[in-house]
């Protein structure tokens, strides 16, 4: 990877977790206050929604955070190494929480008259497709596995013809 793609890459993740972090600051208090008004039948909606909302973002943020760490590890040339499953497993499970945090919006908004019911279908949809980048990682995750044994029976095999020689 160049210096100018890590460099690209960092600008879009620091952009990413700032956007974030205002999110959490910022519009999470003001779509709190928003939802003050609303009318009694849905106000039991109020407290469920924003903490699946503080969470989702959460989830995001630990996702940059390993993106992060895997850029550093690609640009110091250990990516291939069992020291990148420890991030890659957190963004699978940040991707599956993330999932789960979808359904369970879906699953609040499902009773009452609240929200039609194409919007909710529309949301399982999407926790099906955040599901899937999940198994997209998963399957990375694979070919990371298969890199780093192919990295190290190639380092024994330089070992072994060093002896030789």
């Amino acid at each position: 990877m160049g210096k100018l793609t890590v460099l690209a890459l960092r600008a879009v993740l620091v952009a990413l977790l700032t956007g974030s972090v205002g999110i959490q600051t910022v519009m999470v208090p003001l779509l709190a206050i928003d939802m003050e008004g609303l009318d009694p039948d849905v106000a039991h909606l109020r407290l469920p929604v924003l903490v699946i909302v503080v969470l989702g973002v959460a989830t995001a943020q630990v996702v940059l955070v390993c993106v992060w760490r895997l850029v550093t590890m690609v640009r110091l040339g250990t990516v291939f190494s069992h020291a990148a499953f420890r991030y890659v497993h957190l963004v699978t499970g940040a991707f599956v929480a993330a999932a789960g945090l979808v359904f369970a919006l879906g699953t609040v908004l499902a009773p009452g008259e609240a929200v039609a019911p194409g919007i909710v279908l529309l949301i399982g949809g999407v926790g099906v497709a955040v599901l899937g980048v999940a198994l997209i990682v998963l399957v990375l995750r694979m070919l990371l596995a298969q890199a780093v044994a192919r990295d190290v029976e190639a380092s024994q095999l330089r070992a072994e013809l060093s002896e030789v020689i």
